[in-house]
């Protein structure tokens, strides 16, 4: 997108949430954090948010401090609970009602940033059309390689970004949460994320609450631009047990059911806008594509081309599910405002 002709702005202060749950992820936790110490646009602070795990809060909050400095120079690191019900989406409003940026960007707990990821969200920013700007992410393999089977027009399983997606700094429909940021006034205009959708680490591995928030971050904001800027790179790790196929399988059914509920409410022309190209020709040159290594005797080929294949298939399953039970009322979200969150949190202060 150009953004000549239109108004421009000063690099905006940037506040980074990193939501985290388990111990299991502590070495993930601190170099996530590390790698926003080391961004060449400081941020304007770092906010851990603890989704309900006292240890691990506690843990956290020795080990940083209370509002502690990094000793970098790019603001302090604060440690909270998340204040509302169990999940992502909650715990990201957490963040949101603490912080002080004007854009606050989000990062995965078992993901590090480039050096210039900030730097990249923040240059967005100068157009004040923009409401959000998110970037790649890329995968960093356990067993060190991709899977000869794992087509990359599914890496939106592990989190990362996948074959399809335009390459450059483009407009898109939504940007995907684990490397994303927003304008703050975006964010308040529509009271933040949706709870119910997302993941809360004891279920199904939901997702699609960012694209349910960015459909309606569009509707709310007359003329919001969303962009995704290829340049600001996140390395995402994943585990040995996400590279197996029966994750890829509950993965993608957990999608379908997530798309369905996203679909329901804000309805299928939004809410599946984007899906249908991907269904008609992303994937169809994804199969071809493996196909045409199987002939030629490549490794993997056909597995790619079946794994697309079952993929599709089972995601649909789950959007099929999905949409019987949102019609009959089962499945349901609602927006925890981000001026909840922040009052809950005071109260927690005061107690």
């Amino acid at each position: 997108m150009s953004a000549a002709g239109a108004g421009r702005t000063a690099a905006p202060d940037v506040s980074v949430v990193i939501c985290v749950y388990t111990e299991d992820r502590w070495g993930d936790i601190l170099a996530a954090v590390a790698s926003v110490a080391a961004q060449s646009h400081p941020a304007l602070e770092t906010l851990v948010v603890v989704d309900h795990n006292p240890a691990l809060l506690r843990r956290l909050a020795e080990r940083y401090g209370k509002d502690a400095a990094d000793g970098t120079g790019s603001g302090p690191v604060r440690v909270l609970a998340n204040a509302g019900p169990r999940g992502l989406s909650a715990g990201r409003n957490t963040g949101v009602a603490a912080s002080s940026g004007e854009v606050i960007a989000f990062l995965d707990d078992d993901a590090v940033a480039e050096r210039d990821w900030l730097r990249h969200f923040a240059a967005g920013y100068a157009d004040p059309r923009v409401m959000a700007v998110g970037g790649r992410t890329q995968p960093v393999w356990a067993s060190r390689g991709r899977p000869a089977w794992f087509p990359e027009e599914f890496d939106w399983v592990v989190g990362c970004t996948y074959r399809g997606l335009p390459p450059g700094r483009v407009q898109v429909r939504n940007v995907l949460g684990g490397n994303a940021s927003f304008r703050r006034s975006g964010l308040l205009a529509v009271g933040g994320f949706a709870s119910g959708i997302g993941r809360d680490g004891q279920r199904l591995p939901l997702g699609c609450e960012e694209t349910e928030l960015c459909i309606r971050l569009r509707r709310a904001v007359p003329g919001a631009v969303l962009l995704i800027d290829d340049r600001a790179v996140i390395h995402h790790r994943v585990p040995a047990e996400r590279e197996r196929f029966g994750y890829f399988r509950t993965r993608a059914y957990a999608e379908g059911l997530s798309k369905a509920l996203v679909a329901h409410s804000v309805g299928a022309r939004d809410g599946l806008a984007s899906e249908r190209r991907y269904t008609t020709r992303v994937l169809p040159a994804g199969v071809a594509r493996g196909l045409r290594d199987a002939l030629l005797r490549r490794p993997g080929g056909a597995g790619r081309a079946g794994a697309i294949v079952a993929g599709l298939a089972v995601t649909a399953g789950g959007y099929a599910v999905g949409l019987v039970r949102a019609r009959r009322g089962a499945g349901r979200y609602a927006v925890a405002s981000v001026e909840g969150a922040a009052a809950n949190a005071a109260g927690e202060a005061a107690a």
